[in-house]
């Protein structure tokens, strides 16, 4: 996006304006070079900030000629817990339900599950309690935004690693 230093509008690329009487279509913005930009009195708007996540803000912009400011303003702490508990239940469960026939097929024909899984499914619900756990110690929105959770690779995890050509 452009801000018009000569007459205060905001121009995104892409779209025909109007400065001064002449009328730019929209792709002379495109194809114009940074030095043709500013002599017809454009800026590229910057933003000063980013936006935070709206998870735990509500986010907003201010313009103010070619600055663009995001105002991350935090969300009620209370709400943000309990939906981020909710979301790792849900991820713990979602991760979980693919092996719940080993569960099933242990129960109903007396096979033991393998030992890696059976190790990988409680590390699952294990780091689910701590996150849950951290969540809950956060004393304001920002600390709850910055934590992260890594879960554990299920046993057929194999890692891909770049290999040159």
């Amino acid at each position: 996006m452009f801000y018009c230093t000569t007459t205060g509008q905001y121009i995104q690329e892409g779209t025909p304006f109007e400065i001064n009487g002449i009328n730019n279509q929209q792709i002379c913005l495109n194809l114009s070079t940074p030095q043709e930009k500013i002599d017809i009195g454009l800026e590229e708007v910057i933003a000063t900030n980013s936006p935070a996540n709206q998870q735990y803000y509500w986010v907003s912009q201010e313009l103010n000629g070619a600055t663009l400011t995001y105002i991350n303003n935090p969300k009620d702490l209370d709400t943000c817990k309990t939906n981020a508990v909710s979301q790792l239940r849900t991820t713990a469960y979602t991760m979980l339900l693919p092996t719940d026939w080993m569960v099933v097929k242990s129960v109903e024909t007396s096979t033991p599950i393998p030992t890696d899984w059976n190790t990988w499914r409680a590390s699952i619900r294990t780091t689910c309690e701590n996150a849950i756990t951290a969540v809950n110690a956060c004393a304001d929105v920002d600390e709850l935004a910055q934590l992260t959770v890594t879960w554990p690779n299920d046993p057929n995890y194999v890692e891909v690693q770049n290999v040159p050509n």
